[in-house]
């Protein structure tokens, strides 16, 4: 799987999903770093066939409006310290990676993956 990690989500994360096998690149890796517009980042991700993983609901409305990023995990977790929200996305990247074979929009809350589009 092809992951562009927003900046709400740690860069320690990055590291973890690649040695599950993932390509990864957080907001860090790119030009502007977490300065990059979500209009940039999502445009890398639909470039790169990258799934955008968010917590940032511009990226939701931006998706539902106008198709980019093509393919979104909205995390809405809310209140979760990073070790947590790390340890709940490694724990569900094996349900994850089916789902987005045909499904542009998944949202991970704290208790379930919800497979919207």
């Amino acid at each position: 799987m092809k992951i562009l990690l927003d900046a709400q989500l740690p860069r320690s994360l990055a590291k973890q999903l690649q040695t599950m096998g993932c390509d990864v690149l957080h907001t860090f890796d790119l030009a502007e770093d977490n300065r990059s517009s979500d209009r940039t980042i999502a445009s890398i991700a639909d470039r790169d066939q990258r799934v955008v993983f968010s917590k940032d609901a511009d990226f939701l409305q931006s998706h539902l409006l106008r198709g980019s990023p093509a393919r979104l995990l909205i995390v809405s977790t809310g209140d979760i310290n990073n070790k947590d929200l790390s340890a709940l996305l490694l724990k569900v990247l094996p349900e994850l990676i089916k789902p987005f074979d045909s499904h542009v929009l998944i949202e991970l809350n704290q208790k379930a993956l919800i497979v919207r589009r």
